[in-house]
């Protein structure tokens, strides 16, 4: 195993989609900001979608225009369809920094994929496909996660043949990345080796494999060791533990950053994230949102052993 992971914070992204009252811009901008300073160097900033469906992530492009041109920080977009694509390109457009990333996403059954993007697996096979082509062709870095690959809201269990054969067909498109998420919190850490396991042994070895938990049922740190000790290159979490999504019922929060960075520090593998400071954050953040924050290294703080 390596001594050292990458996370993606998705705290301004996934943390805040699901809340009903809505962050200002300016609050967001904070956020990222602050993030960056305490070592995030990828980051989900916005989501392009319909405003009517997830009124919070309105303020997409201006959150991104609002963001520093920093070097070796990468800026993700979620998009959920071709049109979502083309406003991640819009936002590089007169010269702009814009984002780097497009973030595609396919889902992993047909009942919560109707709900979520209005398309089936076959759709949105044939959807991430040419999405993939289109980022990768506008010099975006493309990569998909597949959704609800531990389990659906409606239909419940996913095979996990299911999920390797969507791998397999999204890999034909040359993503830089494969993510598999457990949308709903109800993976365990030996479905996770399990799945894992098997999607990396039909993929090429230059996909690289990320993880996205939430922990809904509280296994989601459990479920980050396991894919770390499984070989994935990359994990997602949320500043607070924040987060759920509008189109899966009880679909709660992301692991939290500050608890996922406690759990990496203390088993020496370096994530080049400060702990201290992303704390501090969490206690400003808790601050704007008006209560605390769920992390529990946040409410406990960190750890300092005897010498």
């Amino acid at each position: 195993m390596s001594t050292s992971i990458q996370i993606v914070e998705v705290g301004a992204r996934d943390g805040l989609q699901n809340e009903p009252d809505i962050v200002s811009t300016s609050d967001k901008l904070a956020l990222l900001n602050r993030l960056i300073d305490a070592g995030a160097k990828r980051l989900e900033i916005a989501s392009f979608v319909h405003p009517g469906r997830v009124p919070q992530m309105a303020d997409a492009e201006a959150v991104i225009a609002g963001m520093p041109d920093l070097p070796g920080v990468s800026y993700i977009g979620l998009c959920l369809n071709k049109r979502g694509v083309l406003r991640a390109i819009a936002s590089r457009d007169g010269g702009k920094r814009g984002v780097d990333e497009a973030g595609c996403v396919m889902v992993a059954s047909d009942t919560f994929g109707q709900k979520n993007q209005g398309q089936t697996m076959v759709e949105g096979l044939r959807e991430n496909a040419e999405m993939l082509r289109l980022a990768k062709a506008e010099g975006l870095v493309a990569q998909v996660t597949i959704s609800a690959a531990f389990g659906c809201p409606f239909e419940g269990h996913v095979p996990a043949q299911t999920v390797v054969d969507i791998a397999k067909q999204l890999a034909e498109s040359g993503p830089a990345e494969i993510a598999l998420a457990d949308t709903i919190g109800v993976g365990v850490p030996a479905q996770v080796s399990d799945l894992f396991g098997r999607v990396r042994a039909v993929l090429p070895p230059e996909i690289r494999l990320r993880a996205h938990f939430h922990n809904t049922r509280n296994t989601g740190i459990a479920n980050a060791w396991a894919a770390y000790q499984a070989g994935v290159e990359v994990l997602d979490s949320s500043l607070g533990g924040l987060g759920g999504c509008p189109f899966a019922p009880k679909a709660t929060g992301n692991i939290a950053t500050e608890d996922l960075v406690f759990l990496l520090d203390r088993s020496n593998v370096a994530s080049g994230l400060d702990l201290e400071k992303l704390i501090a954050v969490n206690h400003w953040f808790g601050e704007i949102m008006g209560r605390p924050l769920p992390s529990m290294v946040g409410k406990a703080g960190g750890f300092k052993a005897a010498a």
